[in-house]
């Protein structure tokens, strides 16, 4: 499943649809009007109306070409609205420095912006790594999730649930893309606890699936470290590294895990699927798909059997989904609480603490308050889940778990991840 992400998790799933480049430059003071006016014209390479050299410097060019640029554009007012124009520009320290503010219809995007060195003093750097939802109404997080159209849920509590900073349709099951490999690192994490198997082992890559990922391309029978499976499954959502963990542990031991960790509904997830068996799933017809939502557990074991032999296409990558949402009610299921359940017993084991650190999701700086945070997500079109785990300065363990359904669209990343943002920020405030 990709995450992320499409989407902004091809997925770190972050902002890297957004991040433009930061490049380095000799400084020379610039007034605030002269800063103010390089930002208005970065607005106006976005809305198509400057041309892209006469305002970004040479080395940004290369680092950016403009078709990149075009790109980014496009992927947010696609995702937070039309664009409205310059918000605001604040001085830095540094010579040439200024942080700018973009308005789009449903978010503000900010970030650093620096200015040549020299005349004519163009756009050598810019970072737009900070999104803030548009709250023209003043309504409170919980408030602007349960605003949005399809269905939504939000849960930032502690682990133990002694503190609960908000809550919506938390004990409520949704579909969660790639989230579901939290399930895959727990039964791996477990199975070295028993002894069974170590990080360190090796296997041979055998098991091919569409990307999210890179591991698609590996030469097969690459060998390959368990360690290195798990990371790449959880920090980039390899789609072929997780069907390699799940091959060499076995769907029951992954299907043990989701019922061990507590989870509330694990019937709408089982059997647990691999990701090529979804994207065959995807690719084949109506009928199949509705017989497999609507069926039981031996039902759909049936259906996938019949699977087996099928070989994917990389050709087929561009409609494995569609222009929109396909069949959401076939996926991986979880409320936001047994996201948090999964947590706390991933919590537990020091290397997956490590490699669920790796990808934030989203700036590093975010987490600056935090003495721990990992992250998981995942998405499909119509389908989006953002899930950190967290560790306060006093040791205290959290979850911040946010998924978004609809059936009937899209849903946009940018703007929930400015949610989780707003959500983050609101208990920085505490």
């Amino acid at each position: 499943m990709a995450s992320r992400s499409s989407r902004l998790c091809a997925r770190a799933l972050a902002l890297l649809a957004i991040s433009l480049a930061l490049v380095a430059s000799p400084a020379r003071a610039q007034s605030e009007s002269e800063l103010r006016q390089r930002a208005a014209d970065v607005v106006a390479v976005i809305a198509g109306e400057k041309p892209y050299a006469e305002v970004f410097a040479d080395s940004f060019v290369m680092a950016v070409p403009e078709a990149q640029f075009a790109m980014i554009g496009r992927q947010l007012t696609a995702q937070v609205g039309a664009l409205v124009g310059l918000d605001a520009v604040e001085p830095g320290a540094q010579r040439g420095a200024a942080t700018v503010s973009i308005r789009f219809e449903r978010a503000i995007v900010r970030g650093p912006m620096q200015l040549e060195g020299s005349a004519p003093y163009r756009v050598a750097g810019l970072l737009l790594n900070d999104l803030a939802p548009v709250n023209e109404r003043g309504l409170s997080v919980v408030e602007q999730v349960q605003d949005l159209p399809g269905e939504t849920a939000l849960l930032f509590a502690r682990l133990d649930g002694s503190e609960v900073i908000a809550a919506h349709n938390a004990d409520r099951q949704f579909a969660i893309g790639s989230t579901f490999k939290l399930y895959v690192l727990s039964a791996l994490s477990r199975s070295i606890a028993r002894g069974e198997r170590r990080w360190e082992d090796v296997v041979n890559l055998t098991e091919r699936s569409f990307p999210s990922g890179q591991m698609q391309d590996w030469p097969r029978g690459s060998p390959v470290t368990l360690h290195t499976l798990a990371t790449l499954m959880i920090s980039i959502s390899d789609n072929t590294a997780t069907d390699q963990l799940m091959a060499v542990l076995g769907r029951e031991a992954v299907e043990a895990e989701l019922v061990a960790s507590g989870h509330s509904a694990p019937a709408a997830t089982l059997p647990y699927l691999t990701t090529r068996e979804l994207f065959l799933l995807k690719l084949g017809d109506d009928s199949t798909l509705a017989q497999y939502e609507a069926g039981n557990e031996a039902q759909r074991r049936a259906i996938l059997a019949g699977l087996q032999d099928r070989q994917l296409d990389m050709a087929d990558i561009q409609r494995v989904f569609g222009p929109g949402p396909r069949f959401i009610g076939v996926e991986w299921f979880a409320s936001a609480e047994d996201i948090a359940r999964i947590y706390a017993r991933l919590a537990q084991d020091p290397v997956a603490l490590e490699i669920l650190g790796v990808n934030l999701g989203m700036d590093r700086q975010r987490f600056s308050g935090w003495a721990y945070a990992g992250y998981k997500g995942g998405s499909e079109p119509g389908v989006l889940n953002f899930s950190w785990l967290l560790r306060d300065a006093a040791g205290q363990w959290w979850v911040l778990a946010m998924s978004w359904n609809n059936p009937a669209a899209p849903v946009s990343e940018m703007e929930f991840l400015a949610l989780a943002q707003a959500a983050l920020a609101q208990r920085e405030r505490r």
